[in-house]
């Protein structure tokens, strides 16, 4: 049996007409007709009385309406539960990070846990905040690792989604430097307006700095020279001597460390961050469970 002659069949039973219902299914009356006979040769009895006015179900047809109902919602449910098992029963964890945090932090935090005891297997999608909130908020991931900061909600938190601080982080503005060391762009450079180099809007670091940033640098005069999402894109243009940029600690401390890059600024231009992983309730399995506790009970010891 097709199951779309069950779409076919309750179509019929709606309107009663076989032009209407072979409208409805789009297609034409002949075509309609052979394969409501097809489902009634498939059952070996008529749905179907024909010889009326109106085109009405038989005692058959009327007892075959609720099932082909009934087949067709459990049909439509299946996809909805093979992926609640395959979530259920999976041995993957699987996990959305931000761009900088998936190779900044996430591999030491990872050796770090797995010095106590065994994680297992792991899929990571690294992405941009915008995106990773996305991945959870559609269930398709268990976890989302990713910067935030206590007075900047952002989707996650709006929704409700559980999460553990796991570390801190420093957004720190910072310039290139020159052959003594010395900032090449000085924000207390009053005769040329600050270069910077900016977050695009789709950026969770780029949505902390406009909250948190935007009355202290209202009455400064800047000059955006270069946009991205990401930190890693920024870094390179910052390396170079385009401007100025706002970028994470853990990501520049190497450059930080040999002089490549220098801190400019005042120190209330520097923006605590915290690093926090948020769990999704609904796709959370035995395994991710038992992985959110050695976490939890890790964090909580810290």
């Amino acid at each position: 049996m097709n199951l779309s002659w069950l779409d076919d069949f309750l179509a019929l039973a709606l309107t009663k007409n076989f032009s209407r219902a072979a409208e409805l299914r789009h297609m034409t009356q002949p075509a309609f007709g052979r394969r409501i006979r097809a489902l009634e040769e498939w059952l070996g009895t008529d749905l179907f009385n024909r010889g009326t006015q109106a085109t009405t179900l038989t005692e058959t047809g009327e007892w075959f309406r609720k099932v082909a109902q009934d087949l067709l919602a459990r049909v439509a449910s299946l996809p909805g539960e093979a992926q609640a098992i395959e979530a259920s029963s999976s041995t993957i964890l699987q996990f959305a990070a931000t761009h900088t945090l998936s190779f900044t932090f996430m591999p030491n935090w990872l050796r770090s846990l797995e010095s106590q005891q065994p994680v297992g297997a792991i899929q990571c999608v690294s992405d941009m905040l915008q995106r990773c909130e996305a991945l959870m908020l559609q269930g398709k991931v268990h976890f989302v690792l990713s910067h935030a900061h206590s007075d900047v909600e952002g989707a996650l938190e709006s929704a409700g989604y559980p999460s553990i601080q796991l570390g801190t982080d420093t957004l720190i503005p910072v310039s290139s430097t020159d052959e003594k060391g010395q900032a090449y762009h000085r924000a207390d450079d009053t005769s040329r307006p600050i270069h910077l180099l900016h977050y695009s809007a789709e950026s969770g670091i780029g949505r902390i700095m406009q909250t948190v940033l935007a009355p202290q640098m209202e009455h400064l005069s800047t000059q955006t020279v270069f946009k991205a999402h990401l930190a890693s894109v920024l870094k390179p243009m910052v390396l170079t001597g385009r401007g100025i940029a706002w970028l994470p600690q853990s990501l520049i401390a190497d450059e930080l460390a040999t002089g490549r890059l220098a801190g400019v600024g005042p120190l209330s231009w520097r923006i605590p961050l915290q690093i926090r992983l948020y769990r999704d309730r609904s796709k959370i399995n035995e395994i991710a469970e038992k992985f959110w506790d050695t976490v939890s009970s890790i964090s909580c010891g810290m």
